[in-house]
């Protein structure tokens, strides 16, 4: 589909002339901590779910807006509230679903962050705070397409579905349960997926690949209680030994990961270097790489393991005593190509081959969640990318992230035939997950005017799919 000049200069006066609303509405969002990890308080997710329902409520687009909750398999609770809400199509046009999260991740240690986490402050272009790019940029990215596409036309000929969850920042453990009890209700024929990044803060990017994940906790156990270190040992492996010899068996001597069944995908990358690397991702002085290849190589398209958490006696409460057992959560990268069920396989039995001294051991917790390949030969995706190129006046790269986003692969097993596009308003300095998660303003603007003329340009053209 082509692009209205005319259009495009409407949706970028209106939305320059709404932003600073939108601004205060994300500041508004990002100010309740919703973080929807175990442990935490439940009410700010219920909270933060509410707010989200009513600002999508203002639209007055809606013929039904929810909030909703589904069972947790193997479990007797249910997970944290999503937003669905949907709007039948018109005259032959299609009908888009809007995803987007409103969960945030725990903001860690807060003597690592410069401002505090949850009171978003403006520095220079960068709105700071937990969750202000990850991902309620995200929904406000949606709320403020919508509101464009509404004031183009008061009565849109769009379908629209919304599917804003609540737990994505903690695996979605209710996600498939969610979907499937309300897979009529958010069918759709394009899929938008507001939960990525874009290549720099002036040039945007679709995604097409992300890598799988394989996360789980290993307890390890040698001894029945713990012994006096200088009474034992050298005589016996405490379970801290183990399991250091264990992960030593996941890497071989160049860092790269060293589970045999585990395949990499071959792609051809942009330019990125070592002094691109070394901005966005900080690495210490002398610290050298690890792996082969080429940089993004390595990280779209072959498996990393990654030691995320361990219990095991802090340096305040250490000890003169063997540990008789620690816990070591693993979370394992895997290629596009490759299902997180076979890759499982050829984890399990690594651990099964070298765990060391006999130690015993137990796999609990377990997560799978399958890479994803993205198709953007469709309408939708060539009508998006040019709508992006439009609203940046910049080519799109077309990339692929280390980071997975499982559920893409179940939306696209229950809408087979539906385009999935992978956008976001991230970019690499926004560092997402880590202190001082920020939002480039610029960034912000020109996503919401890319989707908003995407979606105007879907609701006043024929559509082929």
């Amino acid at each position: 589909m082509s692009i209205d000049e005319n259009l495009l200069e409407t949706i970028r006066a209106e939305i320059g002339s709404n932003f600073p609303v939108t601004v205060a509405d994300l500041c508004n969002l990002v100010k309740i901590p919703s973080v929807s990890f175990e442990g935490f308080d439940l009410e700010h997710v219920q909270n933060s779910a509410a707010a989200v329902k009513a600002l999508f409520e203002e639209l007055e687009l809606f013929e039904e807006i929810k909030i909703v909750t589904a069972p947790v398999p193997g479990k007797e609770t249910h997970g944290k509230p999503a937003i669905l809400a949907r709007r039948k199509p018109k005259n032959g046009a299609v009908t888009v679903l809007l995803y987007a999260h409103h969960d945030v991740q725990p903001e860690g240690d807060p003597g690592l962050w410069d401002t505090s986490p949850f009171e978003p402050t403006l520095k220079g272009e960068r709105i700071y705070g937990r969750g202000v790019a990850d991902d309620k940029a995200g929904v406000m990215t949606h709320v403020a397409a919508l509101r464009q596409l509404k004031s183009l036309n008061a009565d849109p000929n769009l379908g629209l579905a919304l599917f804003i969850e609540g737990e994505e920042e903690s695996g979605s453990p209710s996600f498939a349960n969610l979907l499937k009890e309300n897979a009529d209700f958010l069918e759709s024929d394009v899929i938008i997926v507001a939960d990525s990044g874009n290549w720099n803060v002036d040039t945007p990017a679709i995604t097409t690949a992300l890598r799988g994940n394989v996360r789980f906790t290993i307890d390890i156990a040698t001894l029945e209680h713990a012994s006096h270190s200088g009474m034992f040992g050298g005589v016996l492996p405490d379970a801290t030994m183990a399991a250091i010899k264990l992960l030593s068996t996941f890497w071989n001597e160049a860092g790269e990961v060293a589970v045999k069944g585990l395949t990499t995908w071959e792609t051809e990358t942009p330019e990125y270097d070592d002094t691109q690397l070394k901005h966005e991702a900080a690495p210490l002085d002398g610290v050298e790489q690890i792996g082969t290849g080429t940089i993004l190589g390595r990280i779209w398209g072959k498996p990393s393991v990654t030691v995320t958490g361990m219990d095991i006696p802090s340096v305040r409460n250490a000890s003169n005593t063997l540990a008789p057992n620690i816990s070591v959560v693993v979370s394992i990268r895997i290629a596009p190509g490759q299902l997180a069920k076979d890759a499982w396989v050829a984890i399990e039995k690594h651990i099964a081959e070298n765990i060391p001294f006999g130690a015993h051991y137990s796999i609990r917790d377990l997560e799978l969640g399958n890479p994803i390949l993205v198709d953007v030969t469709g309408e939708a995706a060539e009508t998006m990318i040019s709508a992006t190129e439009a609203a940046w006046n910049e080519t799109v790269v077309l990339q692929g992230v280390g980071g997975s986003i499982p559920f893409i692969a179940e939306l696209k097993e229950t809408y087979p035939k539906a385009e999935v596009l992978v956008t976001g308003v991230e970019d690499p300095q926004s560092m997402a997950h880590s202190p001082n998660e920020s939002l480039h303003l610029g960034v912000f603007r020109r996503g919401i005017e890319s989707e908003a003329l995407f979606l105007a340009t879907l609701d006043s053209s024929p559509y082929n799919g």
